[in-house]
């Protein structure tokens, strides 16, 4: 990971060529029945009145990055009521202006089904790797305050699009830890000694795999780190932000020595009670915890500059660009806010996706050339 990090320095800067969707399609999806618009390279914003499906495009776009709503757990409420399948179809230019054809289909009784190029796969890894996609919403803040799961994800996300490899490292890490909590689980239900062999073996793996992904972590971390302080200075100037990776172990030990030291724990409980899937982010300002400190605008402006951080970040290690979703933005950042936050993102050469109610929320806008407004209106989307 240290050898990928240091091509940040020698990117910084450097204009990355835009990937793009070109065309974004739904049918069967929500309240629409059929719908499709080109949307720029840069700046599209749909607005229209509450309840009209603003959200519901984002939504769809947000499949094709993510494999999953952002706005439910039951995933099948996409099928339009009284039909059977929801499908999401786009065109996307990446870097080299290359189109491919991404989709992706949901019906109410099966999982999701994904296409490249008229080639069918189930594997999420393969689409989501083709779109790297960061999303705004009125939830945003519990990247801060809500469960460690979600700070995981965030740096789980760029490792996984700029080292191709931290997929595999995860899914065998995944697979090991199942494998020792199993044993851990039978001991514990049926109350027979563990095999001690097995339990060796699966926990000299879990270490190996656990480390691996500690170091990867905190690398990115403290790569990120000084790019988070210099954004937020320029909206918060007298507060100063730092990232702290802590590992999901005691710290001050190895992964080794405290996964020994938990050991009785474990049998106690039944399951793997330390490790990175029980690592967090710890967000201070001026040396206070960030999430009892801050008020909610502030834990806005704070997620706002982790994801702006993470898309620049991005771009210089995998020389390449993001889709950036925005819900709702008027609602979460002020007027002066809301268009520095633009400002920001816009330069790192970032197709974005914005919804409002009015147009009126973004009069200074109107200094951005490359742009389009579209109006969703009776389950109908116009290029205004």
């Amino acid at each position: 990971m240290s050898s990928c990090l240091c091509v940040y320095n020698y990117y910084q800067g450097q204009i990355v060529a835009f990937m793009h969707l070109s065309l974004v399609q739904l049918a069967q999806f929500r309240n629409f029945e059929h719908v499709a618009f080109s949307p720029c390279k840069s700046l599209n914003i749909i607005h229209g009145a509450n309840g009209t499906g603003k959200s519901s495009i984002l939504e769809a776009v947000h499949l094709l990055g993510f494999g999953r709503s952002f706005r439910t757990n039951r995933q099948s409420s996409i099928v339009k009521h009284g039909t059977d399948t929801a499908t999401v179809f786009s065109r996307l230019v990446d870097e080299e202006g290359v189109e491919q054809r991404i989709g992706c289909s949901r019906n109410k009784s099966d999982g999701f089904e994904f296409s490249i190029n008229g080639e069918r796969t189930k594997k999420l890894s393969d689409v989501v790797r083709k779109i790297p996609m960061q999303i705004f919403t009125p939830q945003s803040s519990d990247l801060i305050i809500g469960q460690p799961m979600l700070r995981r994800r965030f740096v789980d996300w760029a490792l996984f699009h700029v080292k191709h490899s931290y997929s595999d490292l995860m899914s065998a890490y995944s697979k090991t830890l199942s494998q020792r909590n199993a044993l851990l689980r039978n001991h514990v239900n049926s109350g027979t000694a563990i095999d001690s062999q097995q339990f060796d073996y699966w926990s000299d793996s879990l270490c190996r795999y656990g480390n691996l992904i500690s170091d990867a972590r905190k690398s990115y971390l403290a790569s990120i780190n000084a790019e988070v302080v210099a954004l937020y200075s320029q909206f918060i100037p007298e507060f100063k932000i730092e990232l702290r990776y802590n590992t999901g172990w005691d710290r001050g030990m190895l992964f080794e020595e405290s996964l020994r030291l938990k050991q009785s724990r474990d049998l106690q409980y039944g399951y793997t009670t330390v490790g990175p899937h029980k690592g967090d982010i710890k967000f201070t300002v001026n040396g206070l915890s960030a999430s009892e400190n801050l008020s909610r605008g502030q834990l806005r402006i704070l997620v706002s500059i982790l994801q702006i951080a993470q898309m620049k970040m991005f771009s210089a290690l995998s020389d390449k660009s993001t889709i950036y979703l925005v819900d709702d933005i008027a609602a979460e950042l002020d007027l002066k806010t809301r268009e520095h936050f633009l400002d920001l993102i816009l330069e790192t050469n970032t197709q974005v996706f914005v919804t409002a109610i009015e147009t009126s929320q973004f009069e200074f806008t109107n200094k951005y050339n490359d742009k389009k407004v579209f109006h969703v209106e009776h389950n109908q989307v116009n290029e205004e």
